[in-house]
């Protein structure tokens, strides 16, 4: 049998190669595009390591964009490992290098509104949820977890009943393990009729501002607490 001269069989290597690449983006389309966020923990991890045991606030933009962790949560070792657009299943597909660095106690969940905007029911959202808590207690089964309710919000009121109806599938997950919390926050954020409150939010009517991370700390200040005991 005939060998492939050098230059077919480098062209042939290079299309494996090229093939295996897309391949592997088809399979993975929606963490590629957190690949430079989460070098960044990386370089952050290395240059000031994480105090181990503490708090770890992870998911999407409104923990991203909660500067005052450290003086909301005065004494608690906190670390914010929020990444703006993120979805549930991107936290569990990096699940090792953003939350096995710090080994923290306690986790203090905020994700899944931007899985809804992309267009995913209520019952993938729970799923996805499911998976990363079957991760988190495999790699740190003493761990817990609170998870912060998806919020309803002016910008994305169309979205209002498969949020509801998410919110219900994660609380009754949440009900259902001791180690999981979770925390309705929409009962505090909304008027007694259940509108939202514009107060709360900045003008792009999705993130909120001091006033609503104040209720935030407020709410979660005494459970983290708890939580740590």
């Amino acid at each position: 049998m005939k060998t492939l001269p050098k230059k077919a069989f480098l062209t042939v290597a290079l299309f494996l190669t090229l093939a295996h690449a897309i391949s592997l983006a088809a399979v993975n389309p929606r963490h590629e595009r957190w690949k430079k966020d989460i070098a960044a923990f990386e370089k952050q991890d290395r240059e000031n390591p994480p105090v181990q045991g503490g708090v770890l606030f992870l998911g999407s933009s409104s923990i991203r964009l909660w500067k005052t962790l450290a003086e909301d949560f005065p004494g608690v070792p906190v670390r914010n490992r929020g990444f703006g657009g993120s979805r549930i299943a991107n936290c569990t597909y990096y699940f090792d290098k953003l939350v096995m660095p710090a080994k923290p106690r306690l986790i203090v969940f905020f994700s899944g509104g931007n899985d809804i905007n992309a267009w995913e029911t209520a019952e993938e959202v729970a799923s996805d949820f499911r998976a990363f808590c079957a991760e988190l207690h495999k790699k740190l089964p003493e761990t817990k977890l609170i998870y912060i309710s998806i919020p309803f919000t002016e910008s994305r009121m169309m979205q209002r009943s498969t949020i509801a109806l998410a919110n219900t599938y994660l609380s009754a997950f949440c009900h259902s393990d001791p180690k999981l919390t979770f925390l309705n926050m929409n009962d505090h954020i909304l008027t007694p009729e259940g509108n939202v409150r514009p107060e709360y939010y900045l003008a792009d009517k999705l993130h909120m501002n001091e006033a609503g991370y104040a209720v935030w700390t407020k709410m979660l200040r005494p459970m983290v607490t708890a939580a740590l005991k």
